[in-house]
């Protein structure tokens, strides 16, 4: 009994003594990797609208739209509007793959497609508002997107939005497509 009690004092004095493992710092980039990642996730929405719809993926008008509108936000915000332009191309076109991906699933499986889907302009409030976030972000971390640092804060910030996100084998590459330009 006393060999029991002096193991469990010595477990207790071991486990007390040893280094606690560091939580991983969160990246100064979390915020706007998530607010893309949250705009991507507006894909299987746009999506299931233009199946039931029967519209087009592509929306050349629109897209040109975002780029107007985010390019004159980064002006607004005093950061490189051709950076930003270039950051939302790869973020729409990261988006619209994820849209090609679900049409085809959806083809190949009907059963598998949404029952309904929100109206086109309720979702396209929730996009120019993550907009809105994504360019104001990019302008809060400006120097942190032009630093030595940016890739491991890009790479960080992924790791943390995948988990926290659960995102699927679709929405990875998609946000490691929509990220792959954040450091300047």
């Amino acid at each position: 009994m006393r060999t029991v009690a002096a193991a469990s004092a010595f477990v207790a004095l071991a486990v007390a003594a040893a280094p606690t493992a560091a939580a991983e710092p969160q990246s100064p980039l979390v915020p706007l990797v998530d607010a893309a990642a949250q705009r991507l996730q507006t894909a299987d929405q746009v999506a299931a609208y233009k199946f039931k719809t029967g519209g087009p993926i592509d929306d050349p008008a629109r897209e040109q739209q975002v780029i107007d509108s985010v390019t004159a936000m980064a002006r607004s915000d005093h950061i490189d509007p051709a950076y930003v332009g270039a950051v939302f191309r790869n973020q729409i076109d990261a988006t619209v793959s994820v849209e090609h991906t679900r049409f085809a699933q959806w083809k190949l499986d009907p059963g598998a497609a949404p029952a309904t889907a929100p109206e086109l302009a309720d979702t396209r409030k929730t996009i120019d508002r993550l907009n809105q976030v994504m360019v104001h972000e990019m302008a809060a971390q400006w120097d942190v997107l032009g630093s030595p640092a940016c890739e491991a804060d890009v790479d960080s910030a992924m790791r943390s939005v995948v988990t926290a996100r659960a995102l699927d084998a679709v929405y990875q590459p998609a946000l490691a497509y929509a990220t792959h330009s954040y450091c300047r």
